[in-house]
């Protein structure tokens, strides 16, 4: 799938400026806990964690940190606020003893099934407000941007691994 690279920039930056807007609307939607809602609440933090542990079962903290791009001693402490919720589990690697693995437990599977089918109720709500051709030029719409994120997440290199520096980065350590 290629990128399209007609028409002016401007045009990228405002489908982007919109997009965002979107997304900062829906983290403060889907932060209020309606009543009768779950009572066990977990951060936008933790909540990151849920989901790479859900991807990658078995990762060990290193890895999570490269992933999240958070310091040891933030993931350390994110992990043991999931672990006292019952939501991760941590074990012993067999591979090292040295190394701790990292697994979702059912409860905090359930946790984000719960979550998500929440989420997907109130968003549900909200699209009903929207008129059907609208909502299925909506449901193109994000198919497309979701398969570009699997690409750019695919074209990325590995966690932890060495990226070149950006020109920012260059520009402050030179």
């Amino acid at each position: 799938m290629g990128v399209e690279r007609s028409g002016p920039d401007h045009r990228l930056r405002d489908v982007a400026r919109a997009m965002r807007g979107v997304i900062e609307l829906l983290e403060v939607y889907w932060a209020r806990v309606p009543p009768g809602a779950s009572p066990v609440t977990v951060s936008a933090p933790q909540l990151r964690v849920l989901y790479v542990l859900e991807r990658r079962e078995g990762i060990n903290l290193r890895q999570l940190g490269a992933e999240l791009d958070a310091a040891p001693s933030s993931v350390s402490r994110l992990c043991d606020r999931l672990e006292a919720l019952g939501f991760v589990r941590r074990s012993s690697s067999p591979a090292s003893r040295r190394e701790v693995e990292l697994r979702l437990t059912a409860q905090g599977r359930a946790h984000l099934d719960r979550l998500r089918a929440r989420r997907e109720e109130r968003l549900a709500a909200v699209l009903a407000r929207v008129t059907p051709a609208s909502r299925a030029r909506l449901v193109e719409a994000v198919e497309v941007v979701r398969a570009a994120l699997v690409d750019v997440q695919a074209e990325a290199p590995a966690p932890g691994a060495e990226r070149p520096p950006d020109e920012g980065t260059a520009r402050r350590t030179g």
